[in-house]
């Protein structure tokens, strides 16, 4: 049984209790790793180093940095199978959605923010009448927090850590509980690429423990946190009294518009993925899809037939299209909001069902505890196989539902699970209502060919991301972020840079 345990100040160490949490394959519900069970003083331990770390940090120069962040990319690129493999079996994801956008993405962040730290440059103002410079300076902050979520483990663990360490920042970091194997690696591979001791430090953990302590630490100068809502509004309650910086990535409930003149076949193949990639597990799916009435019963229709044809099933098959929910306690989450769908009044299309995938023991045959995580692929499952064999995983067939009032709480509140609702519109005014009517505002997409519509919509959408005729495609360059109740602040960028600094006006009269 593999121990996931902490790097701090450069090494693979246990937590100070001494404790392990289980850590369960979703496909299988079975325990396969521990997790260390830090506490706060962990925690400190991880501050300290990073404090020890900064000033040579900070004072690296950038092309320094750029070259051990390059290293660190080349040996993700040489172990993305095995990142992959080990990113499916521990969040449930398909392995091919592992390995063709996970990890990739992994490789593009580092590779983004080492670049882009050798492109910085700082703002310069002559006061004319004056005879003065004025010139500001972007300098670390100093100790940071990083905490990210289950769904994209790796991906968005390190969307957070490239930029803050290419800023010249110490980090202490904490991956998400359900899914820390692929940060546990990390760790792994840092040390490999030489980074200096301190400079990145993982605290593996729950939330309540590790992530409180880093929030409340007064030497972390600034928390970069994605996740929910509920957690983004205790985050800042705590830190914003100390007057950290704070950039909080929270909720989605994000509308699909689809109009008439839309290009038909583009969107109907799109809007099936942006409804059910990642198992719907995606702040930035679509989880509420309003269509223009002339077409709404053929999408419908079109959509409901493309929809049955997922394969759901075995995360490691090539084949599957979608995977295991992440955890039980998010399954049931997932459930309840089926069965409050139906009390609200709505009809179940298609899916609505919970299903037990024949998944092959991991390690069957052999013994599991010596055979390195991912390393074996099993057969795939087909959807009609679906049943209870000898282990269970949490598996929720894709859901599609019409019928249900655009402010009933299935359609304002947040699922995040394989589960879309449907509905008509017929006027540009009234679905933006239906559009802007929840309380958060992350994502959009519009499907139209009407070029002034698109501007019109794009304008007006309560929403920090508009996609037009597009889902999920994605500029590294441009701010990433949410309105309302779906965050404060933005990633992504030069902004990612710049949140990990503090500003300094400097000065000189001639």
């Amino acid at each position: 049984m593999e121990l996931i345990q902490n790097y701090v100040n450069g090494q693979i160490i246990g937590p100070r209790s001494d404790a392990y949490l289980d850590n369960v394959e979703p496909a299988t519900g079975e325990v396969y790793s521990q997790i260390a069970d830090s506490d706060e003083r962990d925690v400190e331990r991880a501050v300290e180093a990073a404090i020890a770390a900064f000033p040579a940090w900070s004072n690296t120069s950038a092309e320094d940095r750029f070259a051990i962040l390059m290293r660190l990319c080349g040996l993700i690129e040489r172990d993305l199978e095995a990142l992959a493999q080990a990113e499916s079996r521990d969040n449930g994801k398909p392995i091919t959605l592992a390995r063709t956008i996970d990890i990739p993405r992994a490789i593009a962040n580092f590779r983004f923010y080492a670049t882009a730290a050798m492109h910085v440059a700082n703002e310069s103002h002559d006061t004319v009448g004056r005879n003065a410079i004025n010139y500001t300076l972007r300098q670390p902050l100093g100790v940071v927090g990083c905490i990210s979520p289950w769904n994209l483990p790796l991906y968005l663990f390190t969307w957070k850590v490239a930029p803050a360490l290419a800023a010249g920042c110490t980090v202490v970091a904490k991956p998400s509980e359900v899914t820390p194997m692929t940060a546990f690696m990390l760790s792994r591979l840092c040390i490999e690429a030489e980074l200096p001791p301190g400079v990145l430090n993982i605290v593996h953990g729950l939330g309540p423990k590790v992530g409180s302590a880093i929030v409340a630490h007064r030497d972390v100068k600034a928390i970069s946190f994605t996740g929910g809502t509920k957690t983004g509004e205790e985050i800042a309650r705590v830190a914003a009294p100390m007057f950290k910086k704070l950039s909080l990535e929270l909720g989605g409930k994000n509308p699909n518009i689809i109009f008439a003149d839309c290009d038909y076949e583009e969107m109907l193949s799109t809007t099936v993925r942006s409804s059910f990639s990642n198992q719907g597990e995606i702040c930035l799916c679509g989880s509420r899809i309003f269509v223009e009435r002339p077409i709404y019963e053929r999408f419908r229709n079109d959509f409901v037939e493309r929809v049955k044809a997922l394969k759901v099933g075995d995360p490691k098959d090539e084949t599957t299209d979608v995977g295991a929910i992440v955890s039980k306690q998010h399954f049931d989450k997932i459930m309840s909001y089926i069965e409050l769908a139906k009390a609200e009044g709505g009809t179940i299309l298609c899916g609505g069902r919970s299903v037990a995938a024949e998944t092959p023991r991991r390690g069957e045959g052999e013994q599991a505890e010596t055979r390195p995580v991912g390393s074996v692929s099993e057969p795939g499952i087909p959807h009609s196989a679906l049943r209870t064999q000898h282990s269970c995983g949490s598996f929720i067939e894709p859901t599609v539902i019409e019928g249900l009032p655009y402010d009933c709480r299935t359609n304002q509140e947040e699922i995040f699970g394989p589960v879309v609702t449907i509905m008509p519109f017929d006027t540009e005014d009234e679905v933006l209502a239906y559009a802007n009517s929840v309380r958060y505002g992350l994502s959009a997409t519009v499907w139209t060919e009407n070029l002034s519509r698109a501007h019109r919509m794009a304008a007006a959408l309560e929403s920090g991301i508009v996609w037009i005729n597009c889902w999920l495609l994605r500029d590294l360059r441009t701010p990433f972020g949410g309105v309302k109740d779906s965050g404060l602040g933005r990633e992504g960028g030069f902004e990612a840079l710049k949140f990990f600094t503090e500003e300094k006006n400097v000065c000189i009269e001639i």
